[in-house]
């Protein structure tokens, strides 16, 4: 791809940008979101159309009109946003192109046979017949990788592939892309996980504000050059540092907590005011129930929780934010944010009330002043308070999300997966609101699969196994080995 500019009204988003990719390569391409990396794979696709520049494949300019101009050409793009259709099942999704395409009928033993081969290749226990609903995010993830290897690619693009990935299936997943690269595909490698980055990429190029910064072979470069090409100044420190005052009076007591439709089983524990509790464990494991139980969104069948000593009966979502207890889900797309609505929406819509007049009706000047304030307190990238969630960048969704709930002024917030998709520097922006907000006396809840992050962020840590909190380590234990100690059910060694 050489010298491509693209526009979006006066927005420029990309400018002479340039990526060449060799034959049987691991390219990883990295940048901060809105940097321009989406829109020049989607150029590359054939989603957007380019305004300027050139794109060639095998030593022939190309010019997809369309994603199935892309596809036919050996381009697939596995984007971070999950595109499968629930009510079909995980066999029809990954042939979905190839369904009804050269007979009227369709053979279905062959069709389930060839999806579970090719599943059962890839490592990952996936039921074919299962429907995509009936499938946790991992194996919806693992589905989209399957649907694009399925049609043969000659570039394959993976977008932020292993955010919802333990350490255990990153590295199933890193083993598929190794088999790929020697069979000669080229694999272009979107990441903001730079460990990832240099363990399995051979080449890096980092985009900022729509122009390419740099190309380096991973051997030549190290993470601190490469944050300086992704932000234009040194990261000195990814995880800020806080001072720890923590009230008395726990403002969450969990005791034995248990699911009805989950396998989530007596599970205690408490958050103090001012204290961030991390929770790990794998997929599976059930992190994310907890959560949901405590904010109401799945039904306890026994154990209690309190509330600054007092037992309260969360049985929705609506009694945890009467409550002012937040959640910020690890689906941004289907429970995070609602992407048809703007960003002053998405962020009032949580508690109406608190912008409404004596009246009852939404006072506008104040729902926009709330907006715009927290627009810039997290630096949310966008020309207006007015433009729709849709057309932000991962990172910025994500940013929206955390404002919904620190616009109403929870007392405890729950943040599953927080820095999900974005980028270096916005995950220190992050960081430091969670810091901040602890500051302040609320009570964080952080569920992060990345080891690094949650140590880095974390008071102490809870880990569950086989969904009941099997350990938990305090800071001068923390570390990846003890993690995983606990995460598989094993105690640490003495």
């Amino acid at each position: 791809m050489s010298g491509i500019s693209k526009s979006f009204g006066i927005v420029s988003v990309l400018k002479d940008a340039n990526l060449k990719v060799r034959e049987g390569e691991i390219h990883a391409l990295l940048g901060e979101n809105g940097a321009g990396k989406s829109t020049l794979i989607k150029i590359l696709s054939g989603v957007h159309q380019k305004d300027a520049g050139k794109v060639i494949l095998d030593g022939k300019e190309i010019n997809p009109k369309n994603t199935h101009d892309g596809q036919l050409l050996g381009i697939n793009v596995v984007y971070q946003e999950l595109s499968l259709v629930n009510d079909l099942s995980v066999a029809e999704n990954i042939y979905l192109h190839k369904l009804g395409a050269s007979t009227f009928w369709v053979n279905w033993k062959e069709l389930y046979k060839d999806a579970q081969s090719l599943l059962d290749s890839l490592g990952f226990e996936i039921n074919a017949k299962a429907k995509i609903r009936e499938l946790s995010i991992v194996q919806k993830q693992v589905v989209e990788i399957a649907k694009a290897i399925s049609e043969n690619p000659k570039v394959l693009v993976l977008d932020e592939p292993t955010t919802v990935f333990d350490p255990k299936e990153k590295e199933k997943l890193f083993e598929n892309i190794l088999e790929l690269k020697k069979k000669g595909v080229s694999i272009i490698y979107i990441s903001h996980h730079l460990d990832e980055v240099f363990k399995i990429a051979d080449t890096i190029t980092v985009l900022r504000d729509g122009v390419d910064t740099g190309t380096r072979p991973v051997s030549d470069t190290d993470t601190d050059d490469v944050i300086q090409l992704m932000i234009g100044r040194e990261l000195d420190d990814l995880f800020p540092k806080r001072n720890v005052t923590l009230g008395s009076v726990p403002i969450l007591e969990v005791n034995k907590l248990s699911g009805r439709d989950t396998h989530v089983h007596d599970v205690s524990f408490s958050v103090k005011p001012g204290e961030v509790v991390g929770i790990a464990g794998l997929g599976g494991s059930g992190r994310t129930e907890t959560a949901k139980l405590i904010f109401g969104a799945d039904r306890k069948k026994s154990g209690s929780i309190k509330l600054y000593g007092e037992e309260v009966d969360i049985t929705s979502p609506s009694d945890a934010v009467r409550h002012q207890v937040g959640l910020v889900s690890e689906n941004r797309k289907e429970e995070g944010i609602y992407l048809p609505l703007s960003i002053r929406q998405n962020i009032s819509i949580t508690k109406l009330k608190a912008i409404a007049n004596k009246f009852g009706f939404i006072d506008s000047n104040k729902e926009i002043k709330k907006a715009e304030s927290l627009i810039g307190k997290l630096n949310i990238k966008t020309l207006s308070s007015e433009t729709p969630a849709k057309n932000l960048s991962g990172g910025n969704q994500q940013k929206v999300a955390l404002a919904k709930w620190f616009s109403i002024g929870s007392n405890l917030i729950i943040i599953d997966e927080p820095t999900r998709g974005v980028d270096v520097g916005a995950k220190v922006e992050i960081y430091h609101l969670i810091n901040e907000a602890a500051a302040q006396g609320v009570g964080v809840i952080v569920i992060s699969s990345d080891m690094p992050e949650i140590m880095g962020i974390a008071d102490r840590i809870l880990v569950m196994h086989e969904g009941t909190i099997y350990g938990e380590l305090a800071k001068e234990d923390f570390s990846e080995e003890n993690i995983l100690r606990y995460a598989i059910g094993e105690p640490l060694k003495n």
